[in-house]
């Protein structure tokens, strides 16, 4: 995993700051693949991603993340803390396609990758997008259909197929209430947990900036050159003056 230093996480932060969902997703992705064309970036498996993501948040930011969320049978306050090296090792994935069938109806497909949730997202059927780009046959008492003719009941087949053949694609945790005992399903999106403390550094990092430039003179490159421990030693000094 690359370790991406301040300025180029700056870099990363200011890409990304106009851009949303698998956009942004697909910028956090570069900084941790930066030697990976982008092209490359959208065939991996989603889950392959999560898992460069987790590496990437370990790098920045260490291994413990503190996840907040409330209880959905009586709203109380939750927090927890999740090990990012436990979800940081890329999922081994099947080399051949995935099979479904049912009742006459048969489907071939693979697992969604970047690229294809990136689409479902610009498009205005994203479940139809999905399928469409990961259904690679499907036939109906051996007569070819097209994969939107597929039923619902296969439809759901297939996205617990691919749920199972790459399950860091979607995290999905169960979180217990002490207060209820009721149990919580929480998804967790790492890229937009990610962003989030991305963006709080960056902010944070660019106020310091300002100070010290303000205070010595400095451009930005020299700033960012010193050590977080020296940049703090003298900003407790432009404090203390």
């Amino acid at each position: 995993m690359a370790v991406t230093g301040p300025a180029g996480l700056l870099d990363t932060w200011e890409h990304a700051l106009a851009r949303t969902g698998p956009a942004r997703a697909l910028a956090l992705h570069r900084a941790a693949r930066p030697d990976t064309d982008q092209a490359d970036l959208l065939r991996l498996p989603v889950g392959v991603r999560e898992a460069d993501l987790y590496a990437l948040r370990r790098t920045l930011f260490g291994d413990r993340m503190q996840v907040l969320a409330d209880c959905a049978a009586c709203a109380e306050a939750l927090e927890f803390d999740l090990d990012a090296a436990a979800l940081a090792t890329p999922p081994a994935l099947a080399a051949e396609p995935l099979r479904v069938a049912d009742d006459g109806w048969e489907a071939v497909f693979r697992p969604p990758t970047a690229g294809d949730l990136a689409a479902a997202a610009d498009s205005l059927d994203p479940r139809g997008e999905l399928l469409a780009r990961c259904v690679l046959s499907a036939r109906h008492d051996d007569r070819p259909v097209a994969a939107a003719d597929l039923p619902e009941t296969v439809q759901r087949r297939l996205a617990d197929a691919a749920e199972r053949a790459d399950p860091a694609g979607d995290l999905t945790l169960r979180v217990t209430c002490p207060g209820c005992g009721g149990a919580t399903p929480l998804r967790l999106d790492i890229a937009a947990y990610l962003w989030a403390e991305v963006d709080f550094w960056a902010r944070d990092l660019l106020t310091d900036v300002h100070v010290l430039a303000g205070a010595y003179g400095w451009t930005e490159p020299e700033i960012l050159a010193l050590s977080p421990a020296r940049r703090r030693y003298y900003l407790e000094l432009c404090a203390d003056a």
